[in-house]
């Protein structure tokens, strides 16, 4: 059983979730804490979220090494000197590998309900298809693509006029309060993981989700 007392948050923008989750942890009860924010390229407003609440943060360019396994063995290696519990993907637009996922468990979100609609344009796909629901998933990061093990999901109602951007919009503010909800669970309950199902609490007697 495990629990997620110290996060490391990774961010390729403008970290939204990343404040949230800094928000939340502000308060002892949360039960998880901040301890770093890394990214894959400076500059950008989630560092500075993270700077100004005194979070150490840390930088790795996939294009500052020569092979994306040398990136893949860096990033781990920074993740890993923080002692992080989970590691928190929140809009990393980067796939980690092996040295991470092997290292520490990594919670990842997507802006669809999850098998349907994974990579890069979930809001986008779900609009072609004509569906009247979709919403947001948190998972538990996998090698592939949006495949992992689902730890929770919200439906979010496709409104006749939607755009895209209207749309994701308002996933995004479920998806937030969503991250949060589970990350708090997650370190204050723990989780068991048996293939692909994810249960919060105690195996024996406590809740699931």
């Amino acid at each position: 059983m495990s629990k997620a007392g110290r996060l490391v948050v990774l961010v390729s923008g403008s970290g939204t979730n990343l404040q949230a989750l800094l928000d939340a942890s502000a308060d002892p009860s949360y039960g998880a804490q901040v301890v770093a924010v890394g990214a894959d390229r400076e500059g950008i407003e989630g560092l500075a979220r993270a700077s100004r609440s005194g979070v150490p943060t840390f930088v790795h360019k996939l294009g500052d090494y020569p092979s994306r396994q040398e990136w893949d063995a860096a990033i781990a290696e920074e993740i890993a000197s923080y002692k992080p519990d989970l590691v928190v993907s929140a809009g990393f637009m980067k796939i980690l590998g092996a040295p991470t996922l092997d290292a520490v468990p990594v919670l990842n979100t997507h802006p669809a309900l999850l098998p349907s609609f994974p990579g890069a344009h979930g809001v986008r796909d779900a609009l072609a298809h004509g569906v009247k629901v979709t919403g947001c998933t948190v998972m538990l990061a996998d090698a592939g693509v949006d495949t992992g093990p689902i730890v929770a999901q919200e439906a979010v109602p496709v409104l006749p006029d939607d755009d895209e951007a209207e749309l994701h919009e308002r996933i995004k503010t479920v998806e937030r309060r969503l991250l949060v909800d589970i990350v708090g669970r997650l370190a204050r309950e723990g989780w068991t993981v048996s293939g692909r199902i994810v249960r919060i609490g105690n195996p024996s007697g406590g809740e699931s989700k």
